[in-house]
């Protein structure tokens, strides 16, 4: 944004401050938005927390020891405190999604390409027309039909590119009434466990649509391949984490990942495997990401939309270790590698589908929890009107205290 300090959260960027808006921002403003300010980000945005060297730590409003998520964890954080209606983020690995599950709000991860990201770069960098593999801009709010709003702001193409103006229309909604929805609702991941506290949630979720008359089913032989799509997911992501590493940094990946046992099928191997990924292992990915894209298609013509978790866990303690790796998570007294949690973002994200977050009730400790509502490409309508409908059932944001 012009004007205003643009960090990523990187002390040598300090005091970095641009001179044009991003398209989205040129968007908001044009719509008529007030810009309040820039909410905080973690350093380089790659972390599920919001902190950094500049700005300090990003506390979840419900209980100041836990993180408020990240990437965008100011967003939903300031949201949450009422310091403003609307934020916006960006969503490569639930980063707007995971901070509106912490922090109780509403998020929408748009289908990839739906809205125009020039200027979601890093500090220095031209803002250039990008075509991003996973990652998209997206709208937050404290209610569902907010989020359309300012969808309907965001969406569209890059004028540069597309030569058109930026609205676009969007499919209709498949259903107005709960009743004519079909829904399929996963609670279990293959390569992770899901915590009680957002068990409950998917299962409040579910209750609620069996109540409104929907046809709500556990299970589909359509549903591609969760471990898979983990796993795919997981090497997409981090085959683009080491763009910038220096060469012999990237070579030492090489090195370990040619060390790997080929039986070594845990998602630590997939990472390994994606940092140290070549352009024809990358193909071969992306190839199957088509295959799981074809599966998604066909599910769809059953289903209308997906619910899920958003990570295993409600927000967790604030846990700053500079080493990424090293650090764990606690699913109900047992802990898994802190980066295992993303496989449900990643469930959305890799084959690039929309996918609405919204609140589904509180843990027993009284911390917000959140699910989401996956749905067919570009059909972005239908997942933000069953959240209105779910909103309308189970109630929505709710301030912390």
């Amino acid at each position: 944004m012009a004007g205003l300090p643009t960090t990523w959260g990187m002390p040598q960027h300090r005091g970095f401050v641009p001179a044009e808006d991003a398209v989205q921002v040129s968007r908001l403003k044009a719509a008529g938005a007030v810009v309040l300010g820039k909410t905080n980000v973690p350093l380089g945005l790659q972390d599920i927390q919001t902190f950094n060297d500049i700005y300090g730590t990003t506390n979840n409003p419900w209980d100041h020891a836990r993180t408020s998520g990240g990437s965008s964890g100011g967003s939903a954080a300031a949201l949450a405190s009422g310091f403003g209606a609307l934020s916006i983020g960006s969503d490569l690995a639930g980063s707007l999604r995971t901070p509106a599950h912490f922090c109780g709000v509403y998020a929408h991860k748009p289908t990839v390409g739906l809205a125009a990201s020039r200027g979601m770069v890093p500090p220095a960098e031209p803002a250039l027309p990008l075509d991003l593999d996973l990652a998209v801009v997206g709208p937050m709010a404290r209610a569902a039909r907010d989020l359309t709003l300012l969808l309907d702001v965001m969406a569209g193409p890059d004028p540069l590119t597309s030569g058109v103006a930026h609205r676009v229309t969007l499919p209709p909604a498949r259903h107005e009434r709960l009743r004519d929805f079909r829904v399929l609702v996963l609670d279990e991941h293959p390569l992770i466990a899901t915590g009680a506290a957002v068990r409950a949630g998917v299962n409040r979720v579910a209750d609620a649509l069996v109540d409104g008359g929907a046809r709500v089913e556990r299970h589909s032989p359509l549903l591609p391949d969760l471990a898979e799509a983990g796993t795919l997911y997981t090497q997409l992501l981090f085959s683009g984490s080491v763009a910038r590493f220096p060469v012999e940094a990237y070579e030492q990946l090489r090195t370990r990942a040619a060390g790997l046992s080929a039986h070594d099928r845990s998602l630590g191997a997939a990472r390994l495997r994606g940092m140290a990924c070549s352009h024809r292992d990358w193909i071969q990915v992306n190839n199957r990401r088509e295959l799981h894209r074809h599966g998604w298609r066909q599910l769809f013509g059953e289903f209308d939309a997906v619910v899920c978790p958003i990570t295993p866990t409600p927000a967790f303690p604030h846990d700053h270790n500079p080493d990424l790796l090293e650090r764990r998570l606690d699913i109900d007294g047992v802990e898994y590698p802190y980066f295992d949690q993303l496989v449900w973002a990643g469930l959305a994200t890799m084959p690039g589908l929309p996918a609405t977050a919204i609140p589904a009730g509180r843990s027993p400790e009284g911390l917000p929890v959140g699910v989401q509502l996956i749905g067919p490409m570009f059909e972005d309508r239908t997942t933000l009107r069953l959240a209105d409908l779910l909103e309308q059932r189970i109630g929505g944001f709710q301030a912390p205290k």
